[in-house]
C-alpha cells in the first residue's frame, strides 16, 4: 500500500491544553495501527506553541525530532531537544514539548501499547 501526502488525515488544533496550535499528520491511523499504538504521526508545533504537559497510560510516546529546536520535560526535568534527538516517555511518565526555536518545531511522534 501507498499512501500519498495527499491522503493523510491533517488536523490543526490544540494540544493537551498547550500554547497555540499544533498540525498532525497522520501517516497511519486507526485501524491501520491493528491495535498496537494510538498515534503515528508528524507533528508540526509553530515557534511559542506547545503540546501540553500530558501523562501516559497503558502506552509510551516517542518523539524524533525531524527539524527546529524545543524543550521537553524528561524526568522531572527541563531539557532541551535539537533536530536528531529521540525523547522516550515511558508508561507512568508525564512530558509536554515546546517550541523555543525560531522555526517550525516538526517532530515524528508514535504512541504505542505497553
Amino acid at each position: 500500500m501507498i499512501k500519498r501526502k495527499d491522503e493523510l488525515l491533517v488536523e490543526e488544533g490544540n494540544l493537551r491544553n498547550g500554547k497555540g496550535n499544533v498540525k498532525r499528520e497522520h501517516i497511519i491511523s486507526g485501524d491501520e495501527l491493528k491495535g498496537k499504538g494510538k498515534l503515528f504521526a508528524k507533528l508540526t508545533i509553530p515557534r511559542g506553541n506547545s503540546i501540553g504537559m500530558h501523562d501516559h497510560t497503558e502506552d509510551f510516546e516517542v518523539y524524533y525530532i525531524l527539524k527546529g529546536t524545543g524543550q521537553v520535560l524528561d524526568n522531572g526535568e527541563i531539557v532541551q531537544v535539537n533536530e536528531g534527538d529521540v525523547v522516550y516517555t515511558a508508561n507512568g511518565n508525564k512530558h509536554y514539548l515546546e517550541n523555543i526555536g525560531v522555526c517550525d518545531l516538526e517532530v515524528l511522534a508514535i504512541v504505542l501499547y505497553e
